[in-house]
């Protein structure tokens, strides 16, 4: 049997693969030793779990050089360490449905940042640039611009979040929760410490150590939570209405009296389409109100999309983010925005605004729930506020 296991996994030449990517990038060497190896003949090429099993083709193993699988473990590794699982719960259930979409994506976030790097990887890498992309952006911003369905290969469940065929169905075995949160605060100290050193990191890494020693708000929780809670309010205005009588009617002769109405909220999206709007915050942003609406049972003609810039460009009813345009480029204000959504003769009871905040607003307070989320560096940079009648979540840039 040699140097194979079992299975007839090479074992001696993945530990060396292991080593070298550990030595040429110690800051991930706690993370890339914590992976426990499953060989399997079902995974094309390497592959990782939630419970940070990684599942290794032997085939794969043979074929491909030292060099260039240690670059697979650390594009493996780098799929748990960035939590592109639990991030991928939190898009839309349309979205989670096409998992390998969403791992194209998540490539794309990594391998930008390895290439950069001068980590070595197989032929047929995915980047941005293949797809028309601009480098150094996350996942959740490359997504709506990936074609469905690609014909790639699967990096499992650690990444997309869902189950496929070479995975167990129990829970037990790998590492838990706790331990990954420890392995993610040791990895972001180690990068610290060799940035301290005079090494150097790519963007992407940077910006993913400086978010789990420093953590911003969550703001995809502020803004779901901002949208449940006004249209929880919106559907509890019940009214009275004689199209249905009530059933004690017929109690009482000769008296008709009305039953309770419980309305469907009906939401406007107005976006900032001005020159000065980043559209991977846009999307991002986008993708997440239209989630938590579906969410909370608000979907079909229900939803309003308007784009504007100094003035209202398009106005959509739409079912999923996809069917969004968003036309504009010039001058910034949002009053023309909101006017518009509330002249429409099914009046909206929740108006969202995504926008940079550099723009006017209007100076009385609007008959519905207004919900503004200011996008991009703009948002923290001494703008003034929204006024207080508009409750605010603050989304950083991409």
């Amino acid at each position: 049997m040699g140097d194979r296991d079992v299975a007839g996994l090479d074992r001696v030449k993945l530990l060396a693969a292991r080593y070298r990517a550990a030595v040429d990038r110690p800051y991930l060497a706690s993370a890339l030793y914590a992976l426990s190896i499953v060989p399997s003949v079902t995974v094309p090429t390497m592959a990782v779990d939630r419970r940070w099993r990684c599942y290794v083709s032997p085939g794969f193993v043979d074929s491909t050089p030292v060099e260039e699988l240690a670059g697979v473990w650390i594009h493996e590794v780098a799929h748990l360490l960035r939590d592109h699982h639990g991030r991928a719960d939190r898009l839309p259930a349309a979205e989670q449905a096409d998992r390998l979409r969403v791992n194209v994506a998540q490539d794309c976030e990594i391998n930008d940042d390895l290439v950069a790097d001068g980590v070595p990887l197989p032929e047929g890498r995915l980047v941005p640039g293949l797809f028309g992309l601009p480098p150094g952006r996350l996942f959740e911003a490359y997504l709506p611009r990936i074609p469905s369905s690609p014909q790639v290969h699967d990096c499992g469940s650690g990444a997309h979040g869902r189950h496929v065929s070479w995975e167990p169905r129990d829970t037990d075995g790998g590492i838990g929760p706790v331990e990954v949160g420890a392995l993610r605060r040791t990895t972001a100290q180690a990068m610290r410490a060799h940035l301290r050193g005079r090494g150097d990191l790519p963007e992407g890494w940077r910006r993913w150590a400086d978010q789990v020693l420093e953590p911003v708000v969550n703001w995809r929780r502020m803004l779901a939570g901002a949208v449940r809670e006004a249209v929880a309010w919106a559907a509890g205005a019940v009214d009275y209405t004689y199209r249905r009588p009530s059933r004690r009617t017929p109690a009482l002769r000769g008296v008709v009296l009305p039953s309770l109405r419980r309305p469907l909220p009906r939401v406007a999206v107005v976006v900032d389409t001005s020159g000065s709007m980043g559209e991977g915050e846009l999307a991002a942003a986008l993708a997440e109100i239209t989630g938590v609406l579906r969410e909370v049972g608000v979907r079909g003609n229900r939803v309003t999309v308007l784009a504007c810039d100094a003035d209202v460009r398009a106005v959509s009813r739409v079912t999923d983010v996809t069917q969004v345009t968003l036309t504009g480029g010039g001058g910034t204000d949002m009053r023309a925005g909101i006017a518009a959504a509330l002249a429409v003769p099914d009046r909206p009871s929740v108006v969202i605004v995504l926008t940079d905040g550099l723009t006017p607003w209007p100076a009385e307070t609007p008959s519905c729930r207004v919900i503004c989320v200011l996008i991009g560096d703009a948002a923290s940079s001494g703008r003034p506020d929204p006024p207080a009648w508009a409750e605010t979540v603050r989304v950083p840039a991409v």
